[in-house]
C-alpha cells in the first residue's frame, strides 16, 4: 500500500533575500482580483502520490469522491458529482460452494414486466425525434430542446430524453454473442443477460427507486458485493454509499412523477483473458421527480419558509444518472465465485442535478424553490451537459454545475 509523504515546509520562509512575496499585501482587492484556483489539498496530495507511487490496479474499493458542501445556486445552474469505483481485476471470492441459484430468473422476469414496456406513457410535448437503444457509443452530443417547464402532464418538457425509450428498452445490446474465453456461446449471452437484470432492479425496479428495499439487487449480486451494498444500505456514509451502486429516492424528500424512466446506453463485453469474461456498461437514466414533504429540509433546519408558503405539488424536477459500470465473470474452475453471477470490478457515476452533500444513502435532487432560498458559495466544478454522452466521464470528485435538467 502506498503511504503518504507528510508535507514538509520549505527550508527558507517570508523574509529570506530572494523572496519573490516580500512586500506583497494580501488585501481584500488582492483576494477579490485573483483570476486562479488553487487546487485542493486532498487533490494536490493524490496528484503528488500517484506521480511516485500509482495505485495498484488490485487495491481495495473505495470511492475517491472529494465531497464539497455547496448551496448557493443560481436557477440556471444545477449540481454535478462525479464517483468511481474500481477493484483489482484478479480478486477471487471466497464462497463455499459455486452454486448456481435457483429463483433469479423468476426475479428477474418480474422485474422486467415491472419496468419494461407497457407502463403509463406521459405525452411527448416537442417534435424531438424518437430514438431507439444504442448500437455503438453516439458520436454526436444530443440537440438543443426548447426551454420548457416540466409538470405531472408533461414531465419530460424540455428534456432531450423526452424522445428516449422508456426503462429496459433503452439498454441496447451487441448484435451477437459469440463464445469468449472460456465461456460458451450460450454461456456469454447468459452472463450478458444477468447484468442487464442487475442494470433493471439497481435503476429501473420501482421498489429499489422509491427507496423501499435493494433486495432485488443483493439477489443478483455475488455474494460478497452483496455483503458490501447490504453495508452500504444498512449504514451509508460518504466513502460508503448505495446510490454508488443503484438509484434510490427517499419519498420523504422525492416523489416519482411517473413510473417512466428514461433510458439511453448500451452493454458491449470482451475477453478477460485468464480472469474470464468482461462486461462493459455505459447507461444514463433520468427520473422525473416531485418533491416529498421534507424535501429541502437538513438536519438542522425546518421545512423551508418558501416550501411552507407556497404550494410545490405540481413542481417536477429531473435527476439525469449516467453509470459507466465493468461487470467480470471469472472462470469457475480457478476461482470461487458463483456461476453466472456478475462481480463489480469498476463503477464511476455522475448525478446531475442532486445535492452536493452526499452521505444520506439516497439520491437527493433539487427543486427550483430550494435553489431560490439557498446560500453559500457556487459550485467549484465545470459546468457541462448532463445529456451528453460523447464525453468521458469525469472522476475527480469535484461538485460542478450542468446546463439542463
Amino acid at each position: 500500500m502506498p503511504t503518504i509523504d507528510e508535507p514538509r515546509p520549505d527550508d527558507g520562509g517570508p523574509g529570506r533575500p530572494d523572496d519573490p512575496f516580500e512586500g506583497l499585501v494580501l488585501d481584500e482587492e488582492f483576494v477579490r482580483s485573483a483570476t486562479n484556483k488553487e487546487a485542493s489539498g486532498r487533490a494536490r496530495m493524490l496528484a503528488e502520490r500517484w506521480k511516485r507511487n500509482p495505485p495498484p490496479e488490485n487495491e481495495p474499493w473505495r470511492p475517491t469522491t472529494e465531497v464539497r458542501s455547496v448551496t448557493k445556486i443560481s436557477r440556471a445552474r444545477w449540481r454535478r458529482r462525479a464517483r468511481r469505483v474500481d477493484r483489482g481485476p484478479g480478486r477471487p471470492h471466497p464462497v463455499r460452494n459455486a452454486l448456481l441459484i435457483l429463483g433469479v430468473v423468476v426475479a428477474v422476469l418480474a422485474g422486467l414486466a415491472v419496468t419494461g414496456p407497457g407502463g403509463s406513457k406521459a405525452p411527448k410535448s416537442s417534435a424531438l425525434p424518437t430514438l431507439g437503444a444504442e448500437t455503438a457509443p453516439p458520436s454526436s452530443a444530443p440537440p438543443a430542446v426548447d426551454p420548457d417547464v416540466p409538470t405531472p402532464e408533461r414531465p419530460w418538457a424540455g428534456s432531450p430524453a423526452e424522445g428516449w425509450p422508456d426503462g429496459v428498452a433503452g439498454i441496447g445490446g451487441p448484435d451477437s454473442m459469440p463464445a469468449t474465453g472460456v465461456f460458451s456461446a450460450k454461456q456469454v449471452a447468459a452472463n450478458v443477460d444477468a447484468v442487464r437484470q442487475l442494470l433493471v432492479a439497481g435503476n429501473l425496479d420501482p421498489q429499489v427507486v422509491s427507496g423501499r428495499s435493494a433486495q432485488p439487487v443483493l439477489d443478483l449480486l455475488d455474494e460478497r458485493d452483496a455483503a458490501d451494498l447490504a453495508k452500504a444500505v444498512a449504514h451509508p456514509t460518504v466513502e460508503d454509499n448505495p446510490t454508488d451502486w443503484l438509484s434510490r429516492f427517499n419519498p420523504a424528500w422525492a416523489v416519482p412523477a411517473t413510473d417512466q424512466v428514461k433510458v439511453q446506453g448500451s452493454i458491449s463485453f470482451k475477453d478477460d483473458g485468464e480472469n474470464g469474461m468482461l462486461v462493459h456498461t455505459d447507461v444514463t437514466y433520468v427520473y422525473a421527480l416531485r418533491p416529498g414533504p421534507d424535501a429541502g429540509k437538513t438536519t438542522d433546519s425546518a421545512r423551508p419558509a418558501s416550501w411552507v408558503q407556497a404550494d410545490h405539488s405540481r413542481e417536477v424536477t429531473r435527476e439525469i444518472v449516467r453509470r459507466s459500470q465493468d461487470f467480470r465473470f471469472y472462470d469457475p474452475k480457478h476461482y470461487k465465485v458463483t456461476p453466472g453471477k456478475p462481480v463489480l470490478s469498476h463503477s464511476s457515476s455522475e448525478f446531475g442535478n442532486n445535492r452536493c452533500e452526499m452521505g444520506s444513502g439516497y439520491l437527493e435532487p433539487e427543486f427550483d424553490f430550494m435553489r431560490a432560498t439557498s446560500t453559500g458559495p457556487a459550485p467549484s466544478g465545470p459546468e457541462s451537459d448532463p445529456y451528453d454522452r460523447t464525453k468521458p466521464m469525469r472522476t475527480d470528485g469535484e461538485c460542478g454545475t450542468v446546463s439542463r435538467t
